[in-house]
């Protein structure tokens, strides 16, 4: 024993480079927390134990399909992941590693015309989608749609959504205090069971909002409901206070 730690050295070479994959594990593990992506994380570890289990019991036939499998297992890595994977590089591009971005500041005057807009919009049933940019940039979103650059009002928002209009089908982005597009496409969330009463908007707010940190609001034609989806989570119902509480927090007073 004495002798296997008279061996045993350690530079600092060792020691940064054993620091930096503890980090980078670390931090892999924090990004898919409470994703999908850490059940099938779950699932790969079960087939480890299998792989290695197959080998012990000399279970040959199994043992060979698994060691096929495994040998192309960043491939499939990648092509299972690659929404996380495109999520979690633009949450490492946003933390200031290599810039500092400064997020704009939303002034309660529009906050309030956009609440009164929302809940004036579900009295009346007209379908509505709202995506406020935080820290991950929509500029491809915005570019898909028609670029305003005006100030939320009450009266822009209800003519953006008012029903047969060219633009009522897409989604509004706010960036800052700035109605920046409307007409925007977003991309729709796949896989996952929803109620049958939530729409193509819902889905939408789920898609926008798994693949960035983006906040965005729903307003139900249907059910005259207003939804909030957040991380690819949708919460329902919400009343007027609590939406505003939930932007002010989010996209106000920023750092």
């Amino acid at each position: 024993m004495g002798s296997f730690f008279d061996n045993f050295h350690l530079s600092w070479r060792d020691l940064l480079d054993i620091a930096a994959v503890t980090f980078v594990f670390y931090q892999a593990l924090l990004l898919v927390r409470g994703t999908r992506a850490a059940t099938v994380l779950h699932g790969f570890l079960l087939i480890l134990v299998v792989y290695y289990l197959s080998d012990l019991f000399g279970l040959n036939t199994l043992h060979w399909l698994l060691t096929n499998f495994l040998g192309s297992i960043f491939l499939v890595i990648i092509i299972l992941f690659q929404a996380d994977i495109r999520k979690g590089l633009s949450s490492v591009g946003t933390r200031g590693f290599f810039r500092a971005r400064r997020r704009e500041e939303v002034s309660e005057a529009a906050l309030d015309a956009i609440v009164l807009a929302v809940f004036q919009m579900a009295r009346s049933r007209t379908g509505a989608l709202i995506v406020f940019e935080r820290l991950v940039p929509l500029g491809d979103y915005v570019q898909r749609g028609v670029e305003l650059m005006a100030r939320p009002s009450r009266e822009l928002l209800g003519t953006i959504f008012f029903p047969d209009t060219p633009l009522h089908d897409g989604a509004v982005i706010i960036q800052g205090d700035t109605v920046a597009a409307a007409g925007c496409i977003l991309p729709l969330i796949a896989g996952v069971p929803l109620d049958a009463s939530l729409g193509t908007r819902h889905r939408a707010a789920l898609g926008i909002t798994e693949e960035t940190d983006a906040l965005a609001v729903v307003v139900s034609e249907e059910r005259g409901v207003v939804s909030v989806a957040e991380g690819g989570k949708l919460i329902s119902p919400v009343d007027e206070l609590t939406l505003k509480n939930m932007l002010w927090n989010l996209t106000a007073k920023r750092p």
